[in-house]
């Protein structure tokens, strides 16, 4: 199984950044390769939850990315699932307390390639690449609650 993950500190308490985090419509301030959102089935962040997600894709072309919450611990944990697309990854959102804010991991796990194994190094590029953009969460966040 290929996988990535990515930790950034936030200055803000943990149900603030997990309130951000769960919320799909905040998707595309932090994640630059996200051209549209929007809850397709279920209650907006909650367990089971889905979303239809457009991305940009080889070429620029869109692609889909519909994404459904799988766990959902408050202040602790978001966990989801990719239910269209090309490739269906798991991943997760996870927090933890420090005295200067929240520590947050943005981990995701991608199926076993098989015969097409020769793509794994790109592919984990590319996952290194989805999770780095975690590095603009802290200055999304920290900037916005200034701003309310």
């Amino acid at each position: 199984m290929a996988g990535a993950e990515h930790e950034v500190l936030v200055a803000r308490d943990a149900m603030t950044v997990y309130s951000f985090l769960l919320d799909g419509a905040n998707l595309p301030i932090w994640q630059a390769d996200v051209r549209s959102i929007g809850l397709s089935s279920g209650s907006a962040g909650s367990v089971g939850a889905r979303y239809q997600v457009t991305m940009d894709g080889p070429r620029d072309r869109p692609v889909a990315r519909d994404y459904e919450i799988t766990q959902a611990r408050p202040g602790a944990e978001i966990q989801f699932q990719v239910v269209a697309g090309p490739s269906l990854l798991r991943g997760g959102f996870y927090l933890s307390t420090e005295s200067a804010g929240t520590r947050v991991r943005f981990a995701l796990e991608a199926p076993t390639l098989g015969f097409w194994s020769f793509l794994r190094p790109a592919y984990r590029r590319q996952l290194r690449a989805a999770v780095g953009q975690l590095a603009k969460l802290p200055a999304v966040i920290e900037e916005r609650t200034t701003a309310d």
